[in-house]
Parts: structure tokens; C-alpha cells; sequence
């Protein structure tokens, strides 16, 4: 434990040469930035936990927000959570903290944009089973241009059912774009799964995307006290939690041993936490020098960190915006290229190239 634990802090501090960027704040609101997409006219639709959903225009500066959004738990960690817009369709997809009377679970829905309204709203997954705790409720989305969402669920506190295959807490979620059940999910023919499943043994999951280049889907996670990964996402396949952690208890007492056959191990993990939120991949034409790198919002960390791959192995990492101490909540890059950000705070903002 000792020994990987020096070796992650010598890979953390590894020096990369240095992008010159401007950073440049584009709007303040009053909650938490937690997702954000980009419109078909260039406009950025985003989410704020307490519930409202929000775009902002870059050319007159103008906020609007929008009407139809559903209600949510918005307590603690829950509330509006994630923020896509499909590239082909323009539909809305998004995650929520969905209230089940006194209880919470995390849902996906999708909806159209008309104006400045949400239209044709459908719910299409409700993950099992709601509960009171205020936690861990995820959610990122990702698709993979072959008519499927991904979800992340978070474990909500219930860590008995992370391994069971017969709740959807703890895991990844692959549907249809409909929200039906695609016939090649890893668990669909075992009777006691619920067949929406893709992986299992997932804590604390707000990130995660596609590789653009390679198809690849990586997902990050926080971890308890320290334990905090990117993991390399495979259908079927077991990410350990809560049998294996890097991570202790917030007591400091131990949880478990760091591996088991049949488990997976993390591409890269960090202790002490970074607490990782949002991330991306960036395949833009506006920083060449950082063209296939991963981009990983922080929280407790507060800073957006660089990662470096030869393939799918980790070679370097860098801190960026360190002095702003920011809590990154998510980030994406835009059409343009630039790499956008948002805060806890309430800021959107972007990177862009210095000259």
C-alpha cells in the first residue's frame, strides 16, 4: 500500500510542458453548475442542483430559463444533476434527483426544447431503490453514436446492494435511446439482474465520457478517504466497490483489501481524495498540445487536472487553475474548441488560447 502510494504521488507530480491559456468567466449564477451541453446555435444549456434549468447566450450575455423541467429532490447531493443535448436528434437528456414521496432515486429523462419550454418530457430509467439518504446519487450521461445512453448511478449509501445485480445503485446504465433495453447488455439473460446493468461496483460516479478517437468509455469516481479513480469502463465487468477500495473510511479504519480476482483495478486512483466530478476527453483543433488528454473537474481538490495517455495507460498529470480555487464541478469542451468549465459557485467559464 505504502509502495503504491508513492509511486501514485510521484505520477501526480509529474511536470508536463506548460499550455499558455486565457481564462475567461462568461456568467455568474447563484447555485451549482452541475451539467452543462451546447445547443445546435451555440448556446449553453445547463443545470443548477436546486432544480432549474437555464441557457445562456455567449453573443448577447443573456440567461433564460426554462420552463417543463421535473420536479426534484433537491437535497444535500440530490437535485437536477446532468445536462446533454444529442447531437442529431437536439433532444434533451437528463438526470435528477427524483422525488418517491418522503424518498429520493436517481432517474433519466428526455425531453425537446421548444422555445423556451420543455416539451414531450418522458422518463425513461428510475434506478432501485429510492431512500432518504441525501448521497452519492451520481449521475453523469454519455452516449456512443450507436443509439445508446449511458448513466452512472452513485451507490446511495446502500452498499449491500453495489453487488447485487437486482439494484441499479452502484452501477452503470446502458439503454436505448428510447429507454428500452438493448437485447446485448451483459446481464440480460440472467434472470436475477436487472438487465439495464452494464458495470457494477461504482461509489460515488460524476464522471464520465467517451473516448471520441477510440470509443473507449472511462468513468471517474470518488472514492471514501482517498480511493478516488478513473476507471476504464468494460461491460459485465465488477470496479470492486465496497469488497475492494484505495480508500479508508472518513474514521480511518480500513474497508477492505485493494484487490480480489476477479475485480477490477483503477487506471489511475489518488490518496488523499481530489473528490473528481465532471470530465472529458479533448479532441479540439484550439489546443493541439492537448488533443487526446482527459480534463478532470475537482472538488475538494479545486482545480482542473490534466491527464496524459499513452493508450490507456496514465503518463502525467498536471494542475490547472489551482489559484482560483475553484470547485470544478464539470467540464466539456466546445464547438469551437475551447474547454469549458462550471463551478459550485454558480461560474461558467472557458480556456482559451492565449494568442
Amino acid at each position: 500500500m505504502l509502495l503504491n502510494f508513492l509511486l501514485l504521488f510521484t505520477l501526480s507530480t509529474t511536470s508536463l510542458a506548460a499550455v499558455k491559456f486565457n481564462f475567461e468567466k462568461l456568467t455568474q449564477q447563484n447555485d451549482v453548475v452541475w451539467g452543462f451541453d451546447f445547443l445546435a446555435d451555440g448556446r449553453i444549456i445547463f443545470s443548477e442542483r436546486k432544480g432549474v434549468l437555464k441557457v445562456f447566450d455567449p453573443k448577447s450575455k443573456s440567461v433564460t430559463e426554462i420552463k417543463g423541467t421535473p420536479k426534484v429532490w433537491s437535497k444535500g447531493q440530490g437535485g437536477l444533476l446532468d445536462i446533454r443535448v444529442h447531437t442529431k436528434s437536439q433532444k434533451i437528456f437528463m438526470t435528477y434527483a427524483e422525488p418517491i414521496g418522503e424518498k429520493a432515486t436517481t432517474a433519466l429523462a428526455s425531453a425537446t426544447l421548444s422555445g423556451n419550454e420543455l416539451k414531450d418530457f418522458k422518463k425513461l430509467f428510475s434506478a432501485q431503490e429510492s431512500n432518504s439518504n441525501e448521497s452519492h446519487f451520481g449521475s453523469r450521461i454519455e452516449f456512443d453514436d450507436k443509439g445508446h445512453v449511458f448513466i452512472t448511478v452513485g451507490d446511495r449509501d446502500e452498499r449491500p446492494h453495489v453487488q447485487d445485480l437486482a439494484f441499479t445503485t452502484g452501477k452503470i446504465i446502458r439503454l436505448n435511446e428510447d429507454g428500452s433495453v438493448p437485447k446485448d447488455n451483459p446481464f440480460v439473460k440472467n434472470k436475477t439482474a436487472k438487465p439495464e446493468i452494464w458495470s457494477l461496483g461504482h461509489r460515488s460516479p460524476q464522471g464520465l465520457v467517451r473516448n471520441p478517437m477510440t470509443g473507449d468509455l472511462w468513468e471517474a469516481e470518488m472514492g471514501p478517504r482517498g480511493g478516488d479513480e478513473i476507471n476504464l469502463i468494460k461491460p459485465g465487468a465488477n470496479y470492486g466497490w465496497p469488497v475492494i477500495t484505495h480508500g479508508r473510511e472518513y474514521s480511518g479504519l480500513p474497508i477492505g483489501p485493494n484487490s480480489k480476482e476477479g475485480m477490477e483495478q483503477p487506471v489511475v486512483y489518488w490518496a488523499p481524495s481530489i473528490s473528481p466530478s465532471g470530465m472529458t476527453i479533448y479532441n479540439g483543433n484550439a489546443f493541439p498540445e492537448w488533443k487526446g488528454n482527459i480534463f478532470l473537474g475537482n472538488l475538494s481538490g479545486a482545480h482542473l487536472r490534466r491527464i496524459t495517455l499513452d493508450g490507456k495507460k496514465v503518463t502525467g498529470q498536471e494542475e490547472l487553475l489551482k489559484d482560483k480555487g475553484y470547485r470544478i464541478r464539470n467540464v466539456r469542451p466546445g464547438p469551437e474548441g475551447f474547454l469549458y468549465l462550471s463551478t459550485d459557485d454558480g461560474i461558467i467559464a472557458r480556456l482559451v488560447p492565449a494568442n
